[in-house]
């Protein structure tokens, strides 16, 4: 019987499912799994999984003995672990947890919030070796990276678009990275006009082969995980590389698929090419960041739309709350969420005011006009969406 595909991709690369939704990740085994805000805000509004997050407020209630400010701040970061720690019960590897976004920019308190989440996670019983704190790849966050892998404590730099993030990354001991190919694509597709690439010249696989084939050349034992997939050829394209974060779609796509896979990335092929070693400091990132507008404006956008999730999961949790004291009715988190969005107060909210995962609005925005009314954020919280970056 012919392998598919994706039979074919995990003999030489670690396939990881891109989701919160536990249930797919029960259906693909896949070996890690990783989240981000907007896959938790998704997975949070599933009626499935009420008890988890009416659980974490539980908690975080007892703790805080305060006012639902303290016990909403408490249980977002509980929430994300409750996920992770369902994830590792089923993955025999690890699951990657994001920092709040709206620390990128705050070395400090970045390295504070991962000690407490890896606390939480040991607090529990699991083993820190199978976490990855999740950190946006500013330099500030790089840093934090540095500090938090001395003391043991694994990290997975995210948001990555640039060549200058990668190499600073790895020279800071980052256990892994996830550049982020679709959103690259997004980007040059809207700046050249273009409706399309072929795979190989597709500007996200061109970054990460030059990213994989850098790090290979020099030795850097960062892992490199293509992340934010677009397409299968994004996916194919890629094979080879380290580790490759998918999309529960893709994945079911790739089981469906036979067909020959050629390994396209390849260690000692990268070991013996001409490629010379950069080093980084500060204002050499600097200047390289703002060289590249690409990565400037991706990951500007990619803090700003994952820094909404995490807001929107914030009223959630505070309308979840109230509810569960009763004092407010279920339901409002529509409306909340609406108003948090709807940033121009036109009654729509548009992919560009969204800012957030692709999948989640797609699967809001019912009749496919490219704009979310108040009745779609209705009928979608709750909903079982297909996610995707």
């Amino acid at each position: 019987m012919a392998q598919s595909l994706f039979e074919q991709l995990t003999t030489m690369t670690v396939a990881v499912v891109d989701t919160g939704d536990l249930n797919s990740i029960k259906k693909l085994t896949p070996r890690d799994a990783t989240t981000n805000p907007s896959l938790i805000t998704a997975a949070a509004q599933m009626p499935e999984y009420a008890d988890v997050v009416e659980g974490a407020l539980r908690w975080a209630e007892g703790e805080a003995r305060g006012a639902e400010a303290q016990v909403v701040s408490l249980a977002l970061d509980r929430l994300a672990v409750e996920f992770g720690l369902r994830i590792l019960g089923i993955v025999p590897g690890r699951v990657s947890t994001e920092v709040d976004a709206r620390l990128s920019l705050d070395t400090a308190r970045t390295i504070e919030k991962g000690r407490y989440l890896i606390g939480l996670y040991e607090a529990a019983g699991a083993n820190r070796d199978r976490v990855l704190i999740k950190i946006a790849s500013t330099w500030e966050g790089i840093r934090a990276a540095e500090v938090l892998e001395k003391e043991g404590i694994h990290c997975n730099l995210t948001l990555l678009f640039g060549m200058h993030q990668a190499i600073a990354c790895a020279e800071a001991g980052a256990t892994l990275i996830s550049p982020f190919v679709g959103r690259i694509l997004d980007w040059y597709k809207k700046a050249e006009g273009r409706d399309s690439y072929p795979p190989a010249e597709d500007p996200g696989v061109v970054s990460v082969t030059r990213i994989y084939n850098y790090y290979k050349k020099h030795g850097h034992r960062t892992e490199v995980m293509g992340a934010s997939f677009r397409n299968l050829g994004e996916i194919l394209e890629l094979a080879g590389c380290d580790l490759l974060t998918i999309a529960p779609n893709f994945m079911i796509e790739l089981a469906e698929k036979t067909g020959t896979l050629v390994r396209k990335l390849d260690p000692e092929k990268a070991r013996a090419m001409d490629i010379p070693k950069v080093a980084i400091d500060e204002a050499g990132f600097r200047a390289a960041h703002a060289a590249d507008p690409m990565a400037r404006d991706k990951l500007d956008e990619g803090i700003a739309g994952f820094s909404k999730a995490i807001t929107a999961l914030e009223k959630l949790l505070g309308e979840r709350y109230r509810a569960l004291q009763g004092k407010a009715r279920a339901g409002q988190a529509a409306h909340d969420f609406f108003r948090a969005f709807d940033l121009d107060g036109d009654g729509f909210i548009t992919r560009e005011e969204w800012a957030g995962s692709l999948a989640v609005f797609l699967a809001l925005d019912v009749d496919a006009d490219g704009k979310i009314t108040p009745e779609e954020m209705a009928a979608g919280l709750g909903g079982a969406f297909v996610l995707a970056r």
